[in-house]
């Protein structure tokens, strides 16, 4: 039976990392019930403009620096930490990544729930073994982002000590692939086929991961925050159903007619599929189909790519 969700109605709540592509669309939606601030750098411009449009409060912050957070309010009821950086830079990503998130836990830690997205980048190459979240640890994305993966397990490492040191109640959730009306990874691809730019994917085929859309996402975030305890639950977060980028491509071509080309790279990511088995223990299964997903995706972000009778 999976938990009961927290309800959010009327807290207060800190999300981090509000511009990207998965935590925006949860600000949106948490600004109507609670009343919500953000923490980001804030350095593009207009990012600012547009979070504050959403309903939410902003402040610029750099979590690697030790007085970031002098000017945060300490009284959040829950925190939602989706802030990551990626310059390929060990020291500046490990200060922003690891050490951050400790002192966002430390300044916070009067918290009812703290929940920290991770990433089943953290993960060793296994082939197609579905990882549990007792799987071993690697450097899975250093091909692509040298510090991803090792910025990610440091961060998980300081998460777990400040949660169980402090007691503070919290929640690591490992995410698959997240996407949406708003983009993701197979938009990436079907950017890809557009313009004739190889795919590459690993030799040891099919490629698998867990989409996880944003509706689900919304939907579970409530229960990941009651699932959250001062001995930290790690559980990964991915859609219930497994699919492939072979797969999606696929569909992405049935729906538009633009044909994937794939390229076999050994050092690709490969296959990240993932044990559901906790997360359906925790939270319960997700509801919408990738399919549906892909298929909103593409009607909301690229139409005219859309096939007659895909857009019926």
């Amino acid at each position: 039976m999976a938990l009961d969700p927290v309800q959010l109605a009327g807290s207060k709540i800190l999300i981090t990392g509000p511009t990207g592509q998965v935590a925006e669309p949860v600000v949106a939606a948490l600004a109507g019930i609670a009343e919500v601030h953000t923490l980001a750098r804030f350095s593009k411009a207009g990012d600012r403009e547009r979070i504050t449009a959403l309903g939410a409060s902003c402040l610029a912050a750099d979590l690697a620096e030790p007085d970031g957070l002098a000017e945060l309010p300490t009284d959040f009821d829950y925190v939602l930490n989706f802030a990551v950086v990626k310059t390929d830079s060990f020291d500046y990503d490990l200060a922003a990544n690891g050490e951050g998130v400790g002192r966002l836990m430390l300044h916070c830690r009067e918290a009812r729930a703290f929940l920290h997205f991770s990433s089943t980048a953290v993960y060793e190459y296994a082939g197609q073994e579905p990882r549990r979240e007792d799987a071993p640890l690697g450097d899975n994305h250093r091909a692509m982002f040298p510090t991803y993966s090792i910025s990610k397990i440091a961060a998980e490492t300081v998460c777990r000590f400040a949660g169980r040191q402090f007691g503070i109640p919290t929640t690591i959730a490992r995410l698959s692939v997240p996407y949406g009306d708003n983009g993701g990874w197979p938009f990436y691809h079907l950017m890809m086929m557009k313009q004739g730019i190889p795919i590459e994917v690993h030799p040891e085929a099919p490629n698998n991961y867990h989409l996880l859309h944003v509706d689900d996402y919304l939907e579970k975030i409530p229960r990941l925050l009651a699932a959250a305890t001062p001995q930290v639950t790690t559980v990964n977060f991915g859609g219930s159903e497994k699919t492939s980028v072979e797969q999606w491509c696929a569909y992405l071509q049935e729906l538009t007619g633009l044909a994937p080309a794939f390229k076999d790279n050994p050092r690709a990511f490969g296959s990240l599929a993932i044990d559901t088995t906790r997360m359906h223990q925790l939270i319960g299964e997700t509801r919408v189909d990738w399919r549906e997903g892909l298929l909103s995706m593409v009607k909301n972000l690229a139409p005219e790519l859309l096939q007659e009778a895909a857009d019926e």
